[in-house]
Parts: structure tokens; C-alpha cells; sequence
């Protein structure tokens, strides 16, 4: 496929042009429903308190330890250095606690005066708000932490229902996290791609890695639908179209267990607009893995090898998200989650370019800021923010406190 420019080569993120309609400068900075940002996201922090308690205990063991020289092969260093930031919170908590005893304490004394009980008051409500941000990072620290740690994803983006416009919104969706990659300091590499008649993406997979990017990135699976005029609409019509995204964590054979003779490898001609190089060699390459039927297919590459590693990297992550998402529904027979399921099928977010908004469905977040939403700035980010503290608030609503 030929790239486009937009996705090869990006200009630096502060002079990119929006993507959506001009909204004015009164909506320059992203509004939302911030009045209640931290409404029915208060948590109890005692539900957890057995498992942060394990934790530091475990730290504390590991750190006498290291001081006698037992480091496990590197190990236990390793995971002390694992441990330490919620270790540490967690002691700033407790220091936290005691100062806003101490000026509760004196916010309460008749003795005192009144502009001394009025600083006490004061201290003791700031106290109190960085107490609560301080118990949910803790929190946040001790939940399980599968796929928590992963620095590498795939990204699946496709088009759905409403055709053309759709693949347009598609390559809109695929922009976004290139430039919120961008802005992270993220590598992003696009591995396929199908275009469609009019510069959309039919479908496209890219490559996504760098710290902390599953866990920024894990909420944007599902239906992302748009609700704007297409640049081929005459009569200025708003239509409703949707492009699905896929999160992956990326999978090795010896981590899935998936042998060669489990593995189908075929070589054909590409076919399509090329030039010379098209149909001289068999360099397309479709690898299928047998018992499951999944398939995934390549032709983007001149080098048949270099094919063959990316459709097998898409076909293994296609394959943890696979055995994901039964793990998943086995789960669900128990609970439903609140923040979703993170299936590609489920319907999540609205970009609405007639009233400049973007609207998560998940956790009710509207952000009237589409253009910074679209440019992937820190405004998408918000988003995760919120389904961040639902998953933490869900997770002790579900907690018996571990194992021992």
C-alpha cells in the first residue's frame, strides 16, 4: 500500500493542525462533567488494607534480605525495585494520616483561637484530599497484575458499519495514537495496512511500545462510533458510522504453547497496485494456525521473511486475545464489569463533530474538546483516568482480600 504522509512522517505535536471542525477559541481547553470528577469514586481503603499489609511485609522481608546479601539471582533486587513506589506511598499515607490527626486535633480545641482553628481546619481538609488520591494509588498498587507490566501491543483498527466513511474514521482513529504515541515518547510502527478508495483504512495493524502503554491504551477496545458529515455527503447530512479498535498484548510461541506443526505457512503473489516488484515473487505470506482457524495474511513487504514475522506476530497476539476473552467469559458468569470487557464487539465512545464532543459510554465522561481528543493529547487521557478509578472501586467491591 502507499502511506500516506500523515502516518509516516508526523511534524512535532505542538503546530499539528485539528482534525475536526474549528470550534473556537472559547472551547481551546477541554470541559467536561468535572463538576463531580471524583463523584461516586471515593473508596474504602480498609477493604484493602490486608493486601497492601502483605505487601509491605513482603518488601521489608526482600529488603533484609538484600542487606545480608541474598539476592536470588537478581531477583529480589529486581522486585524490591517492583515494590518500592507503592512501598512508599503507602508510608506517606501513614505520615499523612497522623499530621491530619494532629490539626483535626487542634481544629477542635476550644482552647485554641479562632484564626488558629481556622489554619487547623483548612490544613486538615488539603490533608484529607491528598490522603484520598494518596489511598487510591495504593490501591491502584496492589491490585493483581496481569498484562500490567506489558511494554509491547498491537493495535487493530477497522472499519465498520457506513463504508467509506468509516475506513476515513479508521485512519482518523489510527492518527490519534500515533500522535498520542508520539507525545509519550512511544515507538509506533504501522505493519499493515489495507486502504480504501479514498485514503481511509479498510483495516490496519501497528505496533505500539514503550513504558506503560497497555495500561494507557488497555480502555480503547471496543466500537468507537462518529456521528459527522462525510466529505462525499452533498445534502450535509449527519451520518453515524463506527471503526472497532483492538488492544493486544503481544505473545510469543513459548508463552502461548502453539508448536510449528500446529502453524500453516503459505506463499502466493501479491496481488494489487505495486509496480514491478508485484507478482514477480511469492512474497505474500497468510500463516493460519489449525486448530483454531485463525488466520492472518501479508503482503506489504518486497522480503517474503519479513512478512511471514508479521503476520506471525498478529496471529499470536490474535490468539492471547482469543484465549482472553474466554478467560474472561468464564468470569463473567460471576460479575459483570461496570467498565466493560474490553471485547472489540462492545460499544464504547462517540465523537460527535457537530457539537465538539467526545462521549465515553463506559464511565458517562463527555470531554467538548474533540479536536484535542482526535490530536492525542493529554484530553484522551482523561478518559482513562476515570475508567482507572472505576476498575480500582470494582476490584474492591469484588475483593475478599486475597490469598494468604
Amino acid at each position: 500500500p502507499v502511506w500516506s504522509a500523515s502516518l509516516r512522517y508526523l511534524p512535532p505535536l505542538a503546530p499539528l493542525s485539528p482534525l475536526g471542525p474549528k470550534l473556537g477559541s472559547s472551547r481551546s481547553l477541554a470541559t467536561s462533567d468535572h463538576h463531580e470528577h471524583h463523584q461516586a469514586t471515593s473508596l474504602d481503603f480498609e477493604k484493602a488494607r490486608k493486601r497492601v499489609e502483605r505487601l509491605v511485609s513482603r518488601y521489608r522481608r526482600l529488603v533484609e534480605r538484600a542487606n545480608e546479601g541474598d539476592n536470588g539471582d537478581g531477583t529480589v533486587h529486581e522486585e524490591i525495585g517492583r515494590l518500592h513506589p507503592v512501598v512508599s506511598r503507602y508510608e506517606r499515607l501513614e505520615a499523612l494520616r497522623v499530621e491530619r490527626g494532629s490539626a483535626s486535633g487542634i481544629a477542635a480545641d476550644p482552647d485554641e483561637d479562632d484564626e488558629m482553628r481556622a489554619l487547623a481546619r483548612e490544613e486538615s481538609e488539603s490533608l484529607g484530599r491528598e490522603i484520598d488520591e494518596l489511598e487510591f494509588e495504593v490501591v491502584r498498587g496492589v491490585l493483581p497484575q496481569e498484562d500490567e507490566g506489558t511494554k509491547e501491543i498491537l493495535l487493530e483498527v477497522r472499519a465498520g458499519t457506513g463504508g467509506e466513511e468509516a475506513a476515513l474514521f479508521a485512519s482518523d482513529l489510527l492518527q490519534m495514537y500515533q500522535r498520542m504515541s508520539q507525545r509519550r515518547g512511544w515507538r509506533f510502527q504501522v505493519l499493515s495496512a489495507e486502504e480504501s478508495e479514498h485514503g481511509g483504512f479498510r483495516e490496519a495493524v501497528a505496533e505500539v511500545s514503550g513504558p506503560d502503554c497497555y495500561n494507557r491504551m488497555r480502555y480503547e477496545s471496543g466500537i468507537h462510533r462518529v456521528q459527522r458529515v462525510p466529505k462525499t455527503e452533498t445534502g450535509g447530512r449527519v451520518h453515524t458510522s463506527a471503526s472497532s479498535v483492538a488492544v493486544m498484548p503481544q505473545a510469543t510461541q513459548v508463552e502461548l504453547n502453539v508448536p510449528e506443526s500446529d502453524l500453516r505457512v503459505e506463499t502466493y503473489r501479491s496481488g494489487g497496485a505495486g509496480g514491478q516488484h508485484v507478482n514477480t515473487t511469492d512474497s505474500a505470506v497468510r500463516v493460519t494456525h489449525v486448530p483454531t482457524g485463525i488466520s492472518v495474511a501479508i503482503q506489504d513487504d518486497r522480503s517474503q521473511h519479513k512478512n511471514r514475522a508479521k503476520a506471525l506476530k498478529i496471529l499470536l497476539a490474535r490468539l492471547r486475545e482469543e484465549e482472553t476473552r474466554r478467560r474472561d467469559a468464564a468470569l463473567a458468569e460471576k460479575r459483570r464489569s461496570q467498565i466493560g470487557s474490553g471485547d472489540r464487539s462492545e460499544r464504547i465512545r462517540t465523537y460527535n463533530f457537530q457539537q465538539g464532543r467526545v462521549t465515553d459510554h463506559r464511565c458517562g465522561l463527555t470531554l467538548h474538546s474533540l479536536d484535542q481528543v482526535l490530536a492525542g493529547g493529554e484530553e484522551l487521557e482523561e478518559f482513562y483516568e476515570r475508567l482507572d478509578r472505576m476498575r480500582v472501586l470494582e476490584f474492591l467491591e469484588n475483593d475478599d482480600g486475597g490469598e494468604e
